[in-house]
């Protein structure tokens, strides 16, 4: 049985700097919520008083008990044993080390399942969103080609990422496969975070216009870029093609090493029009050696999948018939390697909570498969 036909009920959360996003999951769908409740993520007490009020509500309704909390946190922790800390720069309150999984655990009696944010977007996205559509639309077209790995980028107050390889969710020895502390690709010493998250944004607009952003967030930026909010439309503009160059440098890294289909999530992306120009253009730029011989930076070409002028030639390749050496016989040899990028179709909250949902469901049935 598919586990999104699963009659199992999972308490699922997807938590952010700004907000936590609660839901009850059966069968990949919302059966409650998603309900959100402020983090309140700089008071250690507050913050922990919000999770456990958002479980309660999802737990109140004896018929329809979850059996396991299953979600998401931002940044590196010791996720297979609950314990949030470290560099938590949307939550500093939890720094020093917050045993939340086994609290949970106590407080509600069942089996508690956290992971990074950006995991469990890229997980949602290859069981359920961006991965196994753009494989049906392929097989829809003729095409032969198929692709097996997904590299997710969520885009918000901070910048995750997350890696499934061949249907399994790359979580890494440390639970830290992280790329918003590559180096900046303009800013010396910087971590690239700065410039690909919504305060980039915010913070080079207010660079580029002298005007005092403390108020202004990445939707207000985006407002005055598409002309419908009072403000310099042509900083608005450059803010967000800055965003774009700095992102695509983040991808270009995570990509030239996995090999595989790139889905972007976060609000944010509803301003791609003065986004994707910019990171198309760094993931189509090229590098040298130190003899002059100029290379693509993406040894694959990259298309953007969202332009169905693109996904033609996308799907179609470079075929060609070869003849086999020694024989009468000619094989189809496809010469264009190939990956592509698209924004999420599911939402990352939506997608986070089906990775949750269904990372929980596979960890209870393989306990359940060990025990037997």
């Amino acid at each position: 049985m598919s586990y999104l036909s699963d009659p199992r009920i999972v308490a699922t959360l997807d938590a952010g700097g700004t907000n936590l996003v609660f839901g009850a999951i059966q069968g990949g769908e919302y059966i409650k919520g998603p309900i959100t409740l402020p983090a309140m993520a700089h008071d250690l007490d507050a913050c922990l008083g919000q999770i456990i009020k958002g479980f309660d509500l999802l737990f109140s309704e004896p018929a329809q008990r979850p059996i396991a909390i299953s979600f998401a946190f931002p940044g590196p922790a010791d996720y297979p044993r609950g314990i949030i800390g470290g560099f938590l720069p949307n939550f500093p309150s939890f720094r020093d080390g917050v045993a939340l999984g086994p609290m949970l655990e106590e407080r509600f009696g069942v089996p508690v399942f956290i992971n990074n944010d950006g995991d469990l977007f890229a997980y949602g996205e290859s069981l359920c969103g961006i991965l196994p559509e753009i494989n049906q639309r392929l097989e829809d077209m003729g095409a032969q080609k198929r692709f097996h790995n997904l590299i997710g980028y969520t885009v918000g107050t901070g910048l995750g990422i997350g890696i499934v390889i061949n249907g399994h969710l790359n979580r890494g020895d440390n639970s830290c496969v992280e790329t918003f502390c590559l180096p900046h690709p303009t800013l010396s010493d910087v971590i690239i975070e700065e410039g690909a998250s919504t305060r980039a944004v915010c913070r080079v607009y207010g660079e580029l216009t002298d005007e005092n952003v403390a108020e202004m967030n990445a939707r207000d930026i985006a407002e005055i870029a598409d002309g419908n909010r009072p403000g310099n439309a042509t900083a608005a503009q450059e803010a967000f093609a800055q965003m774009g160059r700095t992102l695509g440098a983040a991808i270009a890294t995570a990509a030239t090493l996995i090999d595989g289909i790139v889905v972007l999530g976060g609000g944010v992306m509803a301003a791609k029009r003065w986004i994707m120009p910019s990171l198309m253009d760094a993931l189509h730029a090229t590098i040298h050696t130190l003899k002059g011989e100029t290379l693509p930076r993406m040894q694959m070409k990259v298309y953007d999948l969202d332009n169905p002028d693109t996904f033609s030639d996308f799907a179609r390749g470079a075929v060609r018939r070869i003849k086999v050496y020694g024989s009468n016989r000619y094989v189809d040899y496809d010469e264009q390697k190939r990956i592509g990028i698209a924004i999420s179709k599911l939402g990352a909250n939506k997608a986070v909570s089906i990775g949750a949902y269904v990372f929980a469901l596979n960890e209870l049935d393989q306990h359940t498969s060990t025990k037997n």
